[in-house]
């Protein structure tokens, strides 16, 4: 099928801020979707060649972390999330700065801010390169990967920078995890985000080992 292409001149600028950008893109004449994203006008997903579109970096990764054992546990942390206005059961996770070398740099870094867990390159494995979070308003995107820890002592939030607000951190075996798959909450009842449930799936799928 053929894709549709815009250009530049059919991008217009709606909203811009330091950390949020929303722009309609004109498709075609009297057409209007709109495009919530943190990326510039010049860096818009939909303007990229295919090569460029191939070789993007994500905006932000996302992080699995296991703590191996005899009886293995999943690390996850309760984040507020203005958006919800909740505390949610998540993933370690930042954006991509510009100074990163790559993927891995930016997981060891978030890890060491939110966790206060300094990791190794090699305790680290990517899952997925990019994945887009919700194609249907915006262009964000993540690199999942996964994080083997030996221990979870000491892990807190106290490196954590700007408007990171952490509850505490929760460890879950498999039988927890299952469980909370199938219920589609936390046990407060209070919905997650679907890297929760990515990081959820993964852990029992025994992908890791």
């Amino acid at each position: 099928m053929k894709k549709l292409v815009i250009n530049e001149d059919q991008v217009d600028s709606c909203f811009e801020s330091r950390f949020m950008n929303v722009f309609d893109l004109h498709y075609k004449n009297n057409s209007h979707y709109y495009n919530a994203t943190r990326r510039k006008k010049e860096d818009l997903v939909c303007l990229k060649s295919d090569e460029e579109f191939k070789k993007m970096r994500p905006d932000a990764v996302s992080c699995v972390v296991i703590l191996k054992g005899e009886e293995p546990k999943l690390l996850l942390c309760h984040e507020f999330r203005y958006p919800t206005g909740q505390f949610l059961l998540g993933v370690p996770a930042g954006l991509m700065d510009s100074e990163d070398k790559d993927i891995i740099e930016t997981a060891q870094r978030e890890i060491y801010e939110e966790c206060n867990l300094k990791v190794n390159r090699n305790q680290i494995s990517i899952i997925n390169p990019l994945v887009f979070s919700t194609p249907g308003m915006s262009d964000e995107s993540n690199a999942l990967v996964c994080v083997q820890i030996d221990t979870a002592m000491n892990v807190n939030s106290s490196h954590s920078e700007g408007n990171e607000i952490f509850d505490g951190f929760s460890l879950f075996s498999k039988e927890d995890a299952q469980r909370l798959l199938k219920q589609g909450c936390d046990d407060q009842g209070i919905f997650y985000s679907v890297y929760t449930w990515m990081a959820l799936m993964y852990f029992v799928s025994d992908m890791w080992l």
